[in-house]
């Protein structure tokens, strides 16, 4: 059973961060693949929509899913929260240390919010966007790929949608590779193959989602 002392402890909270960021990181890996049905075409991507949606395990998934990425937020507000006051009087001169100090690592709160603004806006647009129908094997089910196809006709929401998935990859790439330092996992032999793993993983997100966007608006 895990302590109160635990969860509440910082270490605690970056460990269970971890968890929760990995858990996202293979749902959006999953979900890339999935969506990569478009370039089949509209039968197979709609084929494949209307399969998952019509799970009625869908419910309980959608519901771990909204639980794992409330808690890693929380979680992440109140790490840097912490962070903060464990230095409250700033220096007036910076000084670089040096110590894997990145760029991705040092935005991660920016990221990390807009991804968040991408999701709502996302959900808005296409979990709960224009309903068209359409029969497939004498089936009626929703056409998901023509309201992807009429979203990404408009070039301002490619733009929007490749710099959302740019950042995405960025984010990802660097909490990939955190989550284990998380949890202690650091070797010389192992961190530079998970830290070349983490930089080609954020670059198949950014590149695999911003394709499709790209590729779906050319269809119109």
């Amino acid at each position: 059973m895990v302590s109160h002392n635990y969860l509440t402890s910082s270490v605690g909270k970056k460990q269970i961060m971890a968890l929760t960021g990995l858990g996202l990181i293979g749902f959006t890996a999953t979900h890339l693949l999935g969506n990569f049905l478009i370039f089949l075409g509209a039968d197979a991507f709609n084929f494949y929509a209307h399969t998952l949606t019509s799970n009625k395990l869908i419910y309980v998934a959608e519901a771990g899913l909204l639980g794992m990425f409330l808690l890693h937020i929380i979680l992440a507000v109140l790490t840097k929260v912490e962070n903060s006051n464990a230095r409250p009087v700033k220096y007036y001169i910076k000084t670089k240390t040096g110590r894997g100090e990145t760029f991705a690592s040092k935005t991660m709160p920016i990221t990390g919010f807009i991804i968040l603004i991408f999701l709502v806006l996302h959900l808005i647009n296409f979990k709960y966007g224009t309903h068209y129908e359409t029969t497939l094997d004498g089936q009626t089910i929703r056409d998901l790929y023509r309201t992807v196809i009429e979203y990404f006709a408009n070039p301002l929401y490619v733009v929007w949608y490749v710099f959302a998935m740019l950042t995405l990859g960025l984010h990802t790439s660097h909490g990939f590779q955190s989550a284990f330092q998380s949890w202690g996992i650091r070797h010389p032999k192992y961190t530079p193959a998970i830290e070349l793993l983490s930089i080609a993983y954020g670059l198949f997100v950014a590149v695999g989602f911003s394709s499709l966007a790209i590729f779906c608006h050319f269809q119109n």
